[in-house]
């Protein structure tokens, strides 16, 4: 009896290091770097087509003071000669805020991109401008501003999805109101309060459904946006009186938008904004989040699924490896799983990481996409899905600030 006994002590504890050693040494996913055409740069942003081409759109700096918005596409595995959108010498460049490129559901005859300009003096004074060009990027029309309030005030964090082959919807953080007489600004020069707000917009460049979807949210969190079977579901950061920041979501159902509705109760008090938004998927009622969060000074990363067009949200599952930078992303894979992209601080700076999720809160390994650094120079990685193949890109800072990218198959 004491023989089989240790028997099964013996064989168990062998089975325990066997499976230790597999799960530390199961092969990291295949990365191949495709060279891009950026020369000194930033700011990249992904966008993927319904045709599942993919666009990389990013700022090229011309010199100390011309900005130059240029946009390339993935042909063949390759990055295809790039081509120039618009340039500017008064442009707000920021490493959260940064320029993005889709195309219409036409085949992608017709695009769309915005970026930031100045509007006044004042640091935060900037205007959402877009731009669209109808023959696939050759020739782009004068830009125009999609809200309307015409105060030199803070407006950016824009994002667009296309809703057809002549719609694209736009949400933005609308600084209008933080503009008030008579109230105590702060270092932005707000008084009242930043509000999120949407439209959409033709090839023509005409305004329609112009809505205020929240009135008081945070400051310079970036805002996300996906398509339901209900229609259009926006992520953002929250604000209320009592500086509680956690993530919410309002959704179209049916053409009509709901009330604001909190995803996860973090009760993140934080007195000023956090610059780190959340990121949001979804393909008919299956929609993934993930965002960051620091309650009680513990900053995490959270993924939560929602399988009624974002009506409800499952508790969220934690993710990252205890030092998280935020700066997330995530793509549907299916249904039920999803791949997130975070950055993660290391001794030497820090890493992109990525890991699987699915919705009952099983997290595959997670692997490095590349090295960082933890500075704000490194922006926000992007990753989008294009047939079996996930595309990255991040800002590269070494002795050249420049736009690198990757593939890799799943």
């Amino acid at each position: 009896m004491k023989i089989n006994i240790c028997l099964l002590i013996i064989s168990f504890l062998l089975n325990a290091c066997q499976n230790t050693v597999e799960k530390h040494t199961l092969a990291q996913p295949v990365l191949k770097e495709i060279p891009t055409p950026c020369q000194e740069g930033g700011e990249p942003n992904l966008f993927v087509s319904e045709t599942g081409k993919v666009y990389l759109s990013y700022i090229e700096y011309q010199d100390d003071t011309t900005d130059v918005l240029m946009f390339t596409t993935l042909d063949n595995g390759k990055w295809s000669t790039p081509k120039t959108i618009a340039s500017g010498s008064d442009w707000f460049v920021n490493w959260a805020d940064f320029p993005s490129l889709v195309a219409y559901k036409d085949g992608g005859q017709s695009l769309a991109t915005h970026w930031l300009q100045a509007s006044a003096e004042g640091t935060f004074d900037y205007d959402v401008h877009i731009a669209q060009s109808l023959d696939a990027g050759q020739t782009w029309a004068p830009s125009f501003i999609p809200h309307t309030d015409g105060v030199a005030a803070e407006h950016g964090f824009v994002s667009m999805l296309p809703l057809s082959n002549d719609r694209i919807f736009a949400t933005w953080l609308d600084g209008r109101n933080t503009k008030t007489e008579g109230q105590k600004q702060d270092g932005h020069g707000h008084g009242g309060a930043m509000t999120l707000r949407a439209a959409t917009f033709d090839r023509q460049g005409k305004l329609h459904d112009e809505v205020e979807l929240d009135d008081m949210v945070c400051d310079c969190c970036s805002t996300s946006a996906a398509i339901t079977d209900k229609g259009v579901i926006v992520a953002y950061r929250n604000r209320t009186e009592d500086e509680i920041r956690d993530i919410y979501v309002i959704r179209q159902d049916n053409g009509k938008w709901s009330e604001p509705h909190l995803v996860f109760n973090d009760n993140w008090h934080i007195a000023g904004c956090p610059v780190n938004g959340a990121s949001i998927g979804a393909n008919g009622k299956d929609v993934a989040i993930v965002w960051f969060s620091a309650p009680d000074d513990q900053p995490q990363v959270k993924v939560a699924f929602s399988h009624d067009s974002g009506t409800n949200f499952s508790p969220p599952v934690r993710i990252d490896n205890g030092k998280p930078l935020g700066r997330v992303d995530v793509v549907l894979l299916s249904d039920n799983e999803v791949l997130v992209s975070w950055m993660e601080a290391t001794e030497k700076g820090a890493v992109i990481k990525a890991a699987k999720v699915d919705s009952k809160g099983k997290t595959g390994e997670d692997f490095v996409i590349a090295a960082s650094k933890d500075s704000r120079q490194s922006g926000f990685p992007r990753m989008v899905k294009s047939g079996n193949q996930i595309v990255f890109a991040w800002t590269a800072v070494d002795s050249l600030t420049t736009v690198k990218t990757s593939l890799m198959d799943f």
